[in-house]
Formats: C-alpha cells, sequence, structure tokens
C-alpha cells in the first residue's frame, strides 16, 4: 500500500538501479507467519556476504543470513508440507524412478516455507538445485537456513540491496564449479542474467520454466526476435496457476493483506481495481463481498465485457481518480498509477499492487516512500494453492527436462493439458473428491481418451488478455 507519502517540492530520493532491472515488488509472504518475519533477532546489519559462510552439516557454498536458525525453519517447512498434498504425492510417485536425475536446477523464485517443499521436491526427484531469491524483501531467512542444512546452496536473505540481488544471482548461477541445465525463474532476472553474460551456458540449457507474467513477456520477446536459443515453459498461462493461484490466492489475500496494514473496513468505499484478468477478478469478488464499491479499469474490450457483465462499471481512472478511496492495480504492466493521478487523490486514499512487479505504480516519478505490495508481503500464503503451482511448476521441469529430441523448438510453449489435469488430480483427495469416469460410448462421441486430456490444447479455462501470443 502507498498512504500517500510523497516528499515536499525539492526533496530527492536516490534509485540506484541497473539499467536492465525494473523495479522490484514486494511479494511472496514474507509475513507467511508472525514469527517468520521476526526470526531475524540479531542486531548485525553487515552483509551476509562479507561474513564467513559455515555449516557444519551443509555446503560451504552458500550465502545467508544466520545457519543457527535452521532448526525453526524446518518447522515451518513441515508445516508447509501439510497443506502441499501434491508435491508430497509427487515425491511418493516418481521418488523411486528420479525423473530429474542428472538435472542441475538453478532457481530464482521467493523463498519461503511452500517454495522449500518445491525444492525439496525437486532434489528428492534426483535434481541438484542451487538457489537465489527473485525480492529483495520476501525471503524468510529460517527457512533459507533450512535448505542450506539440508544441503541446498542457497544464496538469499531479507533485506538485500540491488547490488546484492545481482552478486547472489551471479553466484547461485555458479559456473566456475557448477553448470545448471535447467533453469527455475519467477520474474525473468535470472534468465535474461545468464542470457547476457553467460550466453554460450545459456544456449546448452535444456530449457527454463517461467512462473510470471513478467518474466514470460521478456521470453515471448527473445522468441519473437529471434534470439530464444533454447524451449521455455510458461507457468504462468497454464490452466492450474491461473485458474487457482491468480484467482483462488488473490481473493483471500487481498483483503488480509489491507487489513493487517491499514485496519479499513470496505463497506462502502470506492475502490478501483486496475485489469480484470484472474488476479483483478478474485479481487473484486473480494472486495464485492464485503460491500466495496468496486470500479475496474482495462485495456482489454473481452476482459472489460466480463467485467461489465459481472456487475462493475469499466471507466479510466482519471474519472473517477478524486473520488476513490483505494487503488489495487492488477495488470503486469508499468506506469498505470502516475504521478498525475497521486496528485488527484484525496488525503489517505491507499494505492495498492497485486501484479508482481511494483513498477505497475510509477515510484520514481512519484518518489514514494512507503510502498508495501499487498499480494503477499502483506499477507499470508495459503500453502495449498502454492501446492498447486509449485506442482505445476515441477511438472514443466520433468517434461522439458525428459522430452526426447525434437518435440520442443526454442520457443515458449504452454504446459500440456494432460500434466495440467494430472497436477489438479494430485489435489483432489485432500476434499474427498470422486471424478465421474467416462464409459467408452461416452469417450468415443466426445471423441476423447476416457482417461483424458478432456479438453483440447486450444481451449483455455480463461481468456488471455495482457501477453502478445505471438
Amino acid at each position: 500500500m502507498i498512504l500517500q507519502q510523497i516528499p515536499f517540492t525539492g526533496q530527492k530520493q536516490e534509485f540506484n538501479r541497473p539499467p536492465t532491472r525494473t523495479v522490484r515488488s514486494m511479494s511472496q509472504s514474507s509475513t507467511d507467519s508472525f514469527a517468520s518475519v521476526h526470526s531475524d533477532t540479531s542486531d548485525d546489519e553487515s552483509s551476509p556476504r562479507d561474513k564467513l559462510q559455515k555449516s557444519t552439516k551443509g555446503p560451504s557454498d552458500f550465502c545467508i543470513k544466520n545457519i543457527s536458525q535452521a532448526d525453526f525453519g524446518r518447522k515451518e517447512i513441515e508445516m508447509a508440507e501439510q497443506e502441499m498434498p501434491a508435491l508430497m504425492n509427487l515425491r511418493k510417485r516418481a521418488g523411486g524412478e528420479k525423473p530429474l536425475a542428472g538435472a542441475k536446477v538453478v532457481g530464482c523464485t521467493h523463498i519461503t516455507a511452500q517454495t522449500a517443499v518445491l525444492i525439496e521436491t525437486l532434489a528428492a526427484l534426483g535434481a541438484q538445485c542451487r538457489w537465489a531469491a527473485c525480492n529483495i524483501f520476501s525471503t524468510q531467512n529460517a527457512v533459507a537456513a533450512a535448505l542450506v542444512k539440508a544441503g541446498i546452496s542457497v544464496f538469499a536473505w531479507r533485506g538485500e540491496s540491488e547490488d546484492e540481488f545481482w552478486w547472489c544471482i551471479d553466484h547461485c548461477v555458479g559456473t566456475e564449479t557448477w553448470q545448471p541445465n535447467m533453469v527455475l525463474d519467477d520474474g525473468g532476472d535470472l534468465t535474461d542474467w545468464i542470457y547476457k553474460k553467460y550466453p554460450e551456458l545459456f544456449k546448452n540449457l535444456k530449457g527454463v520454466v517461467e512462473e510470471s507474467i513478467t518474466g514470460i513477456y521478456r521470453l515471448y520477446q527473445l522468441s519473437k526476435a529471434g534470439r530464444l536459443s533454447v524451449p521455455a515453459m510458461n507457468v504462468n498461462d497454464s490452466v492450474t496457476k491461473q485458474k487457482f493461484d491468480n484467482l483462488y490466492f488473490c481473493k483471500e489475500s487481498v483483503l488480509e493483506g489491507l487489513k493487517r496494514t491499514t485496519d479499513i473496513m470496505f463497506g462502502g468505499k470506492q475502490v478501483v481495481v486496475c485489469g480484470y484478468g484472474e488476479v483483478g477478478k478474485g479481487c473484486c469478488a473480494a472486495l464485492k463481498a464485503l460491500g466495496a464499491i468496486v470500479y475496474v479499469t482495462e485495456v482489454d474490450p473481452i476482459c472489460a465485457l466480463q467485467a461489465c457483465m459481472d456487475g462493475f462499471r469499466v471507466i479510466k481512472l482519471s474519472e473517477i481518480v478524486r473520488h476513490i478511496d483505494m487503488v489495487i492495480t492488477c495488470t503486469g504492466n508499468k506506469n498505470v498509477v502516475m504521478r498525475e493521478h497521486l496528485d488527484k487523490m484525496k488525503n489517505g486514499c491507499i494505492v495498492c499492487n497485486m501484479g508482481h512487479s511494483s513498477s505497475e505504480i510509477d515510484l520514481v516519478k512519484t518518489h514514494v516512500v512507503c510502498a508495501c505490495i499487498a499480494a503477499l508481503t502483506c499477507s499470508t500464503v495459503p500453502s495449498f494453492v502454492l501446492s498447486i503451482t509449485a506442482a505445476t511448476q515441477a511438472m514443466a521441469l520433468i517434461e522439458l527436462y525428459n522430452a526426447p529430441e525434437g518435440r520442443y523448438n526454442k520457443d515458449v510453449y504452454l504446459l500440456p493439458k494432460k500434466m495440467d489435469e494430472y497436477v489438479a488430480s494430485l489435489h483432489l483427495p485432500i476434499f474427498d473428491a470422486h471424478l465421474t469416469e467416462l464409459s467408452d460410448d461416452q469417450a468415443k462421441y466426445m471423441g476423447i481418451s476416457k482417461h483424458g486430456p478432456f479438453k483440447p490444447n486450444y481451449y483455455r479455462h480463461k481468456l488471455l488478455s495482457h501477453i502478445d501470443k505471438h
């Protein structure tokens, strides 16, 4: 949230960022629990990279805040495992086969208890893993310590500077002693770093798996320009990611994040939600249920029509900016809320971002100093929802790593529908759900296998809107 804390005229603020770097959001549950946020009680403000890093049980090739927090981090990981059935089932079903044996996965995601379950699942399936954080604010230091103690090389800590962020990514790649052959990215920074700094290494990768709309956009741009030299899997637009992570998670977290940080009452408040994709739909539904008066801004006429038929008025932000109590950005684009918008807002108007990156709000030009992203930093993350996304990521890695030569060209692909359905099926037992089976005659009538996939690959359970699908 941005509570209109804008400096007086003439006040300056330095933003020291590499030219290819976007303003990063504070996301993925740095507050998964109160204890996680406050688990590092050390008053030592020196950078971990300036300290001697050692562990009696883990590797010496890591850089984290405090290895002594490992036991607490392990407890958090074990709690997350209880709500992540798909990954635990993958370990049981595929663990003996080791489908990722020989895979060297370098990852750049949020480092939380939930992503730790994913990382350790990949390791259980045979992969060697090295990890950095995709966000400078979201790392749970205790979880990072637990991963290191378990033998995973981690380069991350909460509160990294921009320079430290890139240093961690570079050391995670580990080109002198360790050559990755797979990339799991969230935001595209790791992929971009390898592509630009280690082009030969990039060409030799077996594949890239990307989760976020920002990273997918970068990959499509590379592909469109003919510079993508490896196959890439677009997890962001998989059905399981869009329908569950983007919709159901945001439906819960937007309210929790705003309540935690502002204690605001939503009934009767006028709220503008920018973007009516799956994230925007979840936010609008949650806000409407609590009595907020919700408006939507959209560039896509199809999404705009959906908003209208769901009972929301579609307007331009400039038309109502003087009267609103809250703005929530959910577009994945940049410069959605500009300085001229902030200047016209009434005192106390809350501005927050539910998208991947805070570039949706023009922080540099507005000099806003209190930027807090509601999506995940200010709220807890439901482990069950992340189980769906994490299982999708794991399946994408397995598919790309084991695909025979020629199945995937140097382009961006969606996860095969059969795998989307498999990920969904792994979560049904927790609800004691029982699927109806097609008869042979019914399957023949529909022209499909009775075991799936039940929809063709071109069928989408959502309307893709924000990315140019060349």
